[in-house]
């Protein structure tokens, strides 16, 4: 119970920075806000209402004590563009893109340690060299290059799947898998190349130990040798599906806009181009707090891979 109290309260002055660094950032940005909103035909009067109704004729520190202070409550401000609550916006946004992180990440995890795995066992060997070969190149493409080729291959010459939207669940569980795929693949890709690597470099590691050599020359198998290996490359594993979430959230973005799909990241650039500043600051801070609070999940999960782990 104290490692946990100890992890979560780790977590506060972390989210205390991410909050003063989103609030800043509509005080950052080249010219004055209001200006920028109002557009090139406004007058000072103009200009001067929107910074009223934005509240930056306010002192710097009352503002972000006001905004911490509607955080709290739950009230993320209200949209410049639609004059609805962000809070509402994000959460009319949030499933396409938590089924698409959701199935990317099952995809990639599934998909990336039997590779890794594989190319470590046989290691110098052909498919070492051929996962290896793959990972890089996965790695090394644009995530809107792979988007766009898979809409070519799969959805305009073969007519598989569509070539973009969304469907909700309940719309029918065939019409949200097939709406799906093509953007989970197009991400997992990057994302199972990144955990492909880490995993034969971790697992090369540990068949490299002195009681992995012990247990092959006592006769043991070899998927008992692989697994216990697996289990003590297991933390460097889970890190780096924890890091990759922030690879993944910037992912999200292109491939939404690739595929035409309603989530968070379509949402940010319709708010970046219409100068949205409130729906940017709060899809910014939602972002942050699931990375930061899935990075906690991590921290938390690799004492179940290795109890004598202390913090």
């Amino acid at each position: 119970m104290k490692y946990l109290l100890r992890r979560i309260a780790a977590v506060i002055p972390v989210m205390a920075v991410v909050a003063v660094v989103v609030f800043l950032l509509i005080h950052l940005s080249p010219g004055d806000p209001a200006a920028v909103i109002a557009g090139d035909n406004a007058t000072a009067a103009d200009v001067e209402k929107i910074r009223q109704n934005l509240g930056l004729d306010k002192p710097l520190l009352q503002q972000f004590g006001i905004w911490v202070g509607n955080i709290a409550t739950g009230n993320l401000g209200t949209s410049i563009g639609t004059q609805m609550p962000v809070s509402t916006l994000i959460a009319q946004r949030m499933g396409p893109t938590l089924s698409i992180a959701a199935f990317t990440i099952l995809f990639a995890v599934l998909a990336a340690i039997p590779l890794g795995v594989l190319a470590a066992w046989h290691a110098g060997r052909w498919p070492d060299r051929l996962v290896m070969i793959g990972s890089v190149c996965a790695f090394s493409v644009p995530v809107f290059l792979i988007g766009y080729s898979l809409v070519y291959g799969f959805s305009i010459k073969l007519g598989w799947l569509p070539v973009q939207g969304y469907r909700p669940l309940s719309q029918g569980l065939g019409q949200y898998l097939r709406h799906l795929v093509l953007p989970c693949l197009s991400l997992g890709l990057v994302y199972m190349a990144l955990l492909t690597r880490m995993t034969r470099a971790t697992m090369l590691e540990a068949l490299s130990e002195d009681y992995i050599r012990t247990a092959r020359a006592k006769g043991l198998g070899t998927w008992p040798v692989i697994w216990h290996a697996l289990k003590n490359a297991a933390n460097p594993i889970v890190t780096t599906i924890g890091v990759g979430i922030a690879l993944l959230i910037g992912g999200v973005v292109v491939t939404e806009t690739v595929f035409a799909i309603p989530g968070l990241g379509r949402l940010t650039i319709d708010a970046v181009l219409r100068h949205d500043y409130p729906v940017i600051q709060g899809v910014l801070l939602v972002a942050s707090g699931i990375y930061v609070l899935i990075n906690l999940l991590a921290d938390l999960s690799y004492r179940l891979f290795d109890p004598r782990i202390r913090f």
